[in-house]
């Protein structure tokens, strides 16, 4: 069920991707060789491969501080979960533009991405499927928040196994915006200005993390 979750966050949030990573995937879309249609959608499955791979690494590693943290550190689980379900609130308030909380911590994660985005820039031009497989590793390092907000996940699962699945489901759920982004950029900027793909998500990652406080509220008094 939490797997499931974690698509469905990925797609309820695939306005906010289409904004944050849309013009990266029209552009490389773009830099592409000349190709059949199927070739060049091969390439974008490479590039979302290596982004999806790198959700996953990442969520592996927080997937495992939480399990050091709930072990050594004597922080009850449901706390984390507490955790997770606020950083879903504020993911839902930053895609509805009414808040802006998380451009704090995609701003921390633009200090690591000044060190990754030169060694992704050696990559180009993308003309091996090796090579946009390693180019869409380092895109998943762009700072993000509905990734930050996702990782809270992998770190109340208290497990790197789990964190690593929640992630890669996560991924997984983004998968089909971004395809698409790549696939027909020129439809693009007009369906991600709607406001009613803004809320849509906004209400839905609201929902979601309500319920995830709610319950993490009730297991941890009864």
């Amino acid at each position: 069920m939490e797997m499931l979750a974690a698509v469905l966050i990925g797609l309820t949030g695939s306005g906010h991707c289409l904004v944050m990573c849309g013009g990266i995937a029209s552009a490389l879309q773009m830099m592409l060789p000349e190709q059949s249609r199927w070739q060049r959608l091969r390439f974008q499955l490479a590039l979302s491969a290596g982004r999806i791979c790198s959700y996953a690494l990442l969520g592996g590693l927080v997937g495992w501080l939480g399990f050091q943290a709930m072990g050594f550190g004597g922080i009850a689980r449901q706390a984390l979960q507490l955790l997770a379900g606020l950083m879903l609130i504020l993911m839902a308030l930053y895609i509805a533009k009414l808040s802006s909380v998380l451009t704090g911590l995609e701003q921390l994660g633009s200090r690591l991405w000044r060190h990754i985005q030169p060694l992704t820039k050696r990559l180009l031009p993308l003309n091996t499927l090796p090579k946009a497989f390693a180019y869409g590793w380092g895109w998943g390092y762009l700072p993000c928040g509905l990734v930050y907000s996702s990782l809270s996940w992998s770190l109340a699962s208290g497990s790197a196994l789990d964190g690593a699945l929640w992630m890669l489901a996560f991924g997984v759920g983004t998968l089909p915006a971004l395809l698409v982004a790549g696939q027909a950029a020129s439809t693009l900027t007009r369906w991600k200005n709607q406001p009613w793909v803004r809320y849509s998500a906004a209400l839905l990652l609201l929902a979601y993390g309500c319920h995830t406080i709610s319950l993490a509220l009730l297991r941890l008094f009864f």
